[in-house]
């Protein structure tokens, strides 16, 4: 019987090591040592770049609020109390684009937070 060598395997996964380092610079896309290396590490920069993205945008909007609630005598953290005591319940996302959008409602949902308190 004859014997299987691996050399249409080893293509493919070389290929497709390559493939996904088409784009980078020098001989990271076209030698395949380097471009593993180059892609491995792209990954796990990927990776974390998918938490720190959650993170990031929660302290965005966190920021937004914080400066909302300071234009209408009010810190963040007995603003979030208020709320909760008044049991409106929206997140931190809704909350920022309605301090953005439209300020009157804003204020509106101030008022209501510190009549709660």
């Amino acid at each position: 019987m004859a014997r299987i060598k691996g050399a249409m395997m080893t293509r493919k996964r070389r290929n497709k090591v390559l493939k996904l380092a088409k784009g980078y610079y020098g001989s990271k896309h076209s030698l395949f040592k380097t471009a593993k290396q180059a892609v491995m590490k792209s990954g796990n920069y990927a990776y974390i770049g998918r938490k720190q993205k959650k993170r990031d945008f929660r302290r965005l909007w966190i920021t937004r609020i914080s400066a909302a609630c300071k234009a209408n005598g009010m810190n963040y953290s007995t603003f979030m109390n208020g709320l909760k005591k008044a049991g409106i319940n929206l997140n931190r996302k809704m909350l920022s684009e309605i301090a953005i959008a439209d300020p009157a409602a804003f204020t509106a949902l101030t008022e209501k937070a510190k009549a709660a308190l």
